[in-house]
């Protein structure tokens, strides 16, 4: 049947469909490339691949309806072919739903189920790799005029962060990994998992979602992790969704996704990229690490303070004992003297004051005897007020003597060396007496003697060292 139909003519069903293969054979006879995006693949077991080709509004959020849609076919044997030239790019794309591709086919009518649909035959990966680079920076670019690029690299990571919000994809090879690094790393670490799909068309507004979820939980930092894939597979991480809610977190997001070469937005917008899953739980635990490296650190230097200050705490209170015992013999010398002259004044005061007494007695019994009985009671009378005035004189003169001299001796008890030994400081004098002010005075093998409260010890020099050499044992 010729192709050219009359407007009359009744065709059936049948002839009608061989009409319309005709018709795309004449117009598309060498083939065409399409560009899309894969929705709905199937991988039955028959070895053929069936999806659809669609088109979305331009940002479009995930599962939108298409505003086009043609159904593709890569039959068994044509699929070999397309897989070797995928390979030939090194395996950087994955047939998947949501990846934008460039494919080429014959366009076909399918009789049975009356579809029309687009037998694929060949791919450029080229053409998906572009597109994701255009896509990944246009919205690199976006955030950045935004200012929220970097805004999750300014949030306060926690110098001890032990509560890990793990969002990644449960009992996959990364997040096995990942447990095991946390749990061998011998601290408390409490690890709160969101189980996450980390590839499909819903991957993307599921991600954000756990990342939110697993923020509020009070989380010290949150860890986004997917194993290595092809460059598509990674395709969720460089979605608008997962990077706004990694720059928006308001806790720091550690990224480990793909292998140490693959960089995806979601890196840019963390607080820290790792390169794999693995490095990423590696560095929560080299934060506390390095916290407690920088205690141990500030323990060692407080220990160092601490014995520099001891050891010249221990140099002033020698000093000050040595000064301490030198005043005090001093202050005995000085009372000594003291005491002895006030003796002597006291001595020659009570002389004076009986030869004055004498003189007086005399003075007076030589006019009683010359003024007979009426003078020799005056007299008697004046003679008995001289000695009450004498001996209180001789009285008050005694006791400041004595006042003086308990004054003279309290301050020399107060200086007294034993009583400062007595208090738990010691002294330290060589065999010949002399008083040791440094280890430089002594040798190893030389005798010294240290005083205490309680008698004496006898010692052997064996080694000198000082406070420097100590602290650098």
């Amino acid at each position: 049947m010729s192709p050219l139909i009359s407007a009359d003519q009744t065709l059936t069903v049948g002839e009608l469909a061989q009409v319309l293969r005709w018709t795309l054979d004449e117009a598309f006879g060498s083939g065409v490339w399409v560009s899309g995006e894969i929705d709905s693949i199937t991988r039955p077991r028959s070895g053929h691949v069936y999806f659809d080709l669609v088109e979305r509004p331009q940002r479009a959020e995930p599962g939108a309806p298409p505003i086009a849609s043609v159904s593709v076919v890569l039959f068994r044997d044509d699929k070999e072919r397309v897989n070797a030239t995928i390979k030939g790019h090194g395996n950087t794309i994955r047939m998947a739903n949501g990846v934008k591709v460039r494919v080429q086919g014959m366009l076909d009518f399918y009789p049975r189920r009356g579809q029309l649909q687009l037998r694929m035959i060949a791919i450029d990966p080229a053409h998906t790799l572009g597109a994701l680079a255009a896509d990944r920076e246009a919205l690199l670019k976006a955030l950045a005029t935004e200012q929220i690029l970097r805004r999750n690299a300014g949030v306060a990571l926690a110098p001890v962060p032990l509560r890990v919000g793990l969002v990644t994809s449960v009992d996959s090879a990364a997040h096995a990994d990942m447990l095991k690094v946390f749990s061998t790393s011998g601290f408390a670490f409490q690890v709160f998992e969101i189980d996450t799909p980390v590839q499909g068309a819903d991957a993307p507004a599921e991600i954000a979602a756990a990342i939110g979820a697993v923020a509020g939980a009070g989380v010290d930092v949150v860890v986004l992790a997917r194993g290595g894939g092809s460059r598509t597979d990674l395709v969720a991480f460089d979605h608008e969704l997962v990077a706004r809610a990694v720059a928006m977190c308001e806790r720091p997001v550690f990224t480990g996704i793909g292998h140490e070469t693959d960089r995806s937005v979601a890196d840019e917008t963390a607080h820290t990229a790792c390169s794999t899953p693995t490095a990423a739980a590696r560095a929560v635990v080299q934060r506390v690490e390095d916290w407690l490296e920088r205690l141990d650190t500030t323990a060692r230097r407080i220990e160092a303070c601490s014995r520099r200050a001891l050891a010249a705490a221990e140099s002033r209170t020698s000093k000050a004992a040595d000064d301490v015992a030198q005043q005090a013999r001093a202050a005995s010398r000085r009372a000594g003297r003291s005491l002895d002259a006030s003796g002597r004044r006291l001595t020659q005061t009570g002389r004076a004051a009986t030869g004055r007494a004498g003189r007086r007695v005399a003075a007076v019994s030589y006019r009683l005897a010359q003024a007979g009985p009426a003078a020799e009671r005056r007299a008697s009378s004046r003679l008995d007020r001289a000695s009450a005035r004498l001996s209180v004189a001789g009285r008050h003169e005694i006791r400041h003597a004595q006042r003086h001299l308990d004054a003279i001796a309290t301050r020399v008890r107060a200086l007294d060396p034993a009583l400062i030994l007595g208090r738990g400081w010691s002294l330290t004098r060589r065999d010949d007496g002399r008083l040791l002010r440094s280890v430089q005075d002594v040798s190893p093998g030389d005798s010294i003697v240290t005083h205490l409260s309680d008698g004496t010890l006898d010692s052997t020099i064996h080694a000198r060292k000082r406070p420097s050499e100590d602290l650098n044992q």
